[in-house]
């Protein structure tokens, strides 16, 4: 399959009387602009491509023709309300589930043709606990080390070496039952990085742990990412989190994209003084993230939290 079509920062244009409502961003600046100086500006790499993408069921539509790109060693995030189409929107990108038209490219492969080739390229740290409570922190990374196909003779070190980055180490002897949510987000992020991906998917990394837990877990994934060079495309409900870490934020609304930008370029689109993300979520999203969702998603979310401690 060739190359994909050129894609563009923005979103194809809503219907009109929601394109009115919520007015589009073009992106005309740097998206780099604000990285960290362990950037190179000039390097602009696209690693997540998607053009068009969407998922149907039934008559319901999850995700509606989504386009964006996402660069090498970027923070992106993507936020949206309950039910906007975010973790279907990662399920795809992960290829756990076939889009219902449209393609996107990670790492370069495609996720309708070489699955396989993507899951090699990708890790991913879903919102349910991914980690076996009935096994040690090792045993966790040991199975993941066999299932990721890392030659015997170097598992060992990549095992002692995630386990120190993610500072597991004095624990990993233990059963994971005994961890606090913050080192099984720890662990899960260390064996979802174990072959050294090149885009990490995690979908609400950060749910259900209390703020020094979720401090924590962003020093490691800003770490993987400045060290490794690692993209991180996120999902989340905390929106001090995408402020605080996202190079750029994209905003779904009913399955369609509702803006894309930098920080800065979001709270400008929304005019002259000055607002918050809160605000711009509100503007583009039509609702606050606490506006709550079906009762199957806050039973999944209350049951994560649940497991997490």
């Amino acid at each position: 399959m060739g190359p994909l079509p050129s894609v563009s920062y923005y979103r194809p244009p809503l219907d009109p009387a929601c394109a009115q409502r919520k007015p589009l961003i073009v992106c005309k600046c740097d998206p780099y602009a604000d990285r960290p100086t362990v950037y190179n500006p000039v390097v602009t790499t696209p690693v997540v491509e998607i053009e068009r993408l969407s998922r149907r069921f039934g008559a319901f539509t999850a995700v509606d023709s989504l386009t964006l790109v996402a660069n090498a060693g970027e923070v992106f995030g993507l936020l949206g309300s309950n039910g906007a189409g975010k973790s279907t929107t990662i399920k795809m990108l992960t290829t756990l589930l076939p889009p219902s038209s449209g393609e996107a490219r990670v790492g370069g492969f495609s996720i309708t043709t070489q699955p396989v080739e993507v899951r090699r390229a990708i890790g991913y740290v879903p919102q349910a606990v991914s980690v076996d409570g009935s096994l040690t922190g090792y045993e966790n990374l040991l199975i993941f080390a066999k299932l990721y196909d890392i030659p015997r003779s170097e598992q060992e070190a990549r095992i002692r070496e995630q386990l120190t980055f993610v500072d597991l180490t004095a624990d990993a002897g233990r059963l994971v039952s005994q961890y606090s949510g913050g080192m099984v987000r720890r662990l899960e992020i260390a064996q979802a990085t174990l072959h050294r991906p090149r885009v990490l998917f995690l979908d609400e990394p950060t749910v259900g742990l209390d703020p020094i837990a979720r401090d924590a877990v962003w020093k490691h994934l800003i770490d993987l990412r400045d060290q490794y060079g690692t993209t991180l495309f996120l999902t989340t409900h905390y929106l001090e989190d995408a402020e605080s870490h996202c190079d750029r934020i994209a905003i779904m609304h009913m399955g369609k994209l509702a803006a894309l930008g930098t920080l800065k370029e979001l709270e400008a689109s929304l005019g002259a003084g000055s607002h918050t993300l809160d605000e711009v979520f509100v503007h583009y999203a039509g609702a606050t993230l606490d506006s709550g969702g079906t009762f199957r998603e806050v039973s999944t979310e209350r049951t994560t939290e649940q497991r997490l401690g």
